[in-house]
């Protein structure tokens, strides 16, 4: 029987700043499409009424961070659970397997996996009931469905090469602009650039993820984008996610945002996983790159949210 700890090292706490990421430049895009901080300030000083208030856009901002937070986690027992039973994870490093250790039945992680999906479908609905976009019911229920599918199901697409592409599109476009989105009711130039930074960011993660695990994942027929490119280009293909971003924040400059240059500062944080996989680095010396990497993701978001906003 697991533990707390060990359900906690199950839900793999490194991948939650990736889930938080897209919510931050989401939500600084869409204060700063109305105006930005300054704008409610002296709305306030002048007894201005505004469309769209900060208390508003911060409440839509949690409800939000919830969806996120809660389909990455469930995202992650799904993972556990599929990869388990198909005994892709037998021979895995890094953290702890609940299924694949037989520290949990499947069937337990199966159902943690579906509480989290509960819960995050259950957060989305309040969240569409207040803004109205009733559309993003098809797009949630796609969200849920993409988690589960990973590994999941007779072919899972995380089986074909096809897992970052989807990172970028569930964890990159789809959180950042449908954040912006049901906030305000608009995208912007700003807001895509931050979305494809974002996304880009998130599949570097299980680049560098699957790059670790090119070994057992051939044993076990699993073929990432990792094992198609082969070793070397998969470290080049690593370090180009996690550097484009930082080239894309010309777009949301161009676009009026200038304070956006502050997200330069999260390059600090990615020289070290950037040296680490490019000098060849392999098995379990491949971890600690993922952590940073998700760091560097939630650190660029942060600031480039900050400076949007600004």
């Amino acid at each position: 029987m697991a533990n707390a700890a060990q359900w906690i090292s199950g839900a793999r706490l490194r991948t939650l700043p990736l889930a938080v990421a897209p919510v931050l430049i989401g939500t600084g895009a869409a204060i700063g499409s109305v105006g930005g901080f300054t704008s409610f300030i002296i709305d306030d000083f002048t007894n201005t009424e505004q469309h769209h208030s900060l208390p508003q856009i911060l409440c839509r901002a949690l409800l939000a961070l919830i969806v996120s937070l809660c389909l990455q986690i469930g995202s992650n027992f799904a993972n556990d659970y599929s990869d388990g039973i198909r005994g892709t994870d037998d021979e895995r490093v890094g953290p702890v397997r609940l299924t694949a250790t037989g520290l949990a039945e499947p069937a337990t992680v199966k159902r943690a996996a579906f509480l989290f999906f509960g819960i995050a479908a259950v957060v989305g609905v309040i969240l569409v009931l207040i803004s109205q976009a009733w559309w993003f019911l098809v797009v949630g229920a796609a969200a849920v469905a993409a988690a589960w599918f990973y590994t999941g199901g007779k072919k899972p697409y995380g089986y074909m090469g096809l897992g970052e592409v989807f990172v970028f599109i569930f964890f990159g476009l789809i959180a950042t602009l449908g954040t912006m989105w049901m906030q305000v009711g608009t995208l912007t130039l700003s807001g895509w650039a931050g979305a494809v930074a974002i996304g880009s960011l998130a599949s570097a993660v299980l680049m560098v993820n699957n790059l670790r695990d090119i070994p057992t994942d051939v044993d076990a027929g699993k073929i990432t984008v990792a094992v198609r490119l082969g070793d070397h280009r998969a470290r080049i293909a690593y370090a180009t996610m996690v550097l484009a971003p930082f080239a894309l924040l010309a777009l949301a400059i161009l676009d009026g945002h200038p304070a956006v240059a502050l997200a330069i500062l999260a390059l600090v944080l990615a020289l070290n996983p950037l040296k680490t996989v490019l000098r060849g680095t392999t098995g379990p010396g491949l971890i600690p790159p993922i952590k940073s990497t998700g760091l560097t993701g939630l650190c660029f978001a942060a600031l480039m949210g900050l400076g949007l906003a600004l």
